[in-house]
């Protein structure tokens, strides 16, 4: 018989979670090593333990394995990332030509998570007003697997710089499914406590008095 008594988490613990999230980071530089499927599928199980509106567990996972969807999608990130450039203008523009942005070419795991807006699960409770919490669950279940997998010693690294449609088109998804992230997974080339984006100079992390507000 399982023990059903909630756990006790003591200070030793609430410190490891603590440096956990402090080491949780946005990984572009990956080594090619491979990565156990099962441990995979493991961090996916603990992902799917998030919290959705109306325990809608709306999150959908695809794993991309085939080279020539592979091959799409980084011709998809090398597009859009040529015409983010034209953002910007002179150092601005400098820096981000440097900038390392997606670890598509070495991550031995890609991921594409998606929420399915069109889901029964849940029978539309908390959907009524913000149905957009379907989308916040799945952000939510990519926050549990970013976390998961980096107590494993394993880095993720979000791509946003890509065209969520012609991703849904490779992938060959339901019309009903929305792209929330494509994601390269992975062991990290050197693990670092500071965003790579920080270390980069091109912005630095803001406090609690920056974001926090009272009324």
């Amino acid at each position: 018989m399982s023990d059903k008594r909630p756990p006790d988490f003591d200070d030793r613990f609430r410190d490891d979670l603590a440096h956990l999230f402090e080491w949780r980071r946005d990984v572009r530089r990956f080594l090619a090593d491979p990565v156990d499927l099962d441990l995979i599928e493991g961090l996916l199980a603990q992902a799917c333990l998030s919290p959705s509106v109306g325990n809608s567990q709306p999150w959908r996972f695809v794993l991309v394995e085939d080279k020539a969807k592979r091959a799409a999608i980084r011709a998809n990130f090398l597009r859009e990332n040529a015409a983010a450039l034209e953002d910007y203008e002179n150092e601005r523009r400098r820096q981000y030509t440097k900038l390392k942005l997606a670890g598509l070419d070495k991550a031995p795991v890609h991921l594409a998570v998606f929420a399915d807006r069109s889901t029964a699960r849940g029978h539309g409770l908390g959907r009524r007003t913000m149905p957009e919490m379907l989308e916040y669950s799945a952000v939510a279940a990519v926050n549990t697997l970013w976390l998961a997998a980096r107590a494993h010693g394993i880095g993720v690294g979000w791509v946003s710089i890509i065209d969520p449609q012609a991703v849904r088109e490779t992938l060959a998804v339901p019309d009903d499914w929305r792209l929330i992230a494509y994601l390269c997974i992975g062991y990290p080339e050197a693990p670092h406590r500071e965003p790579e984006l920080q270390r980069a100079g091109w912005q630095d992390r803001g406090h609690l008095k920056d974001f926090l507000f009272r009324r």
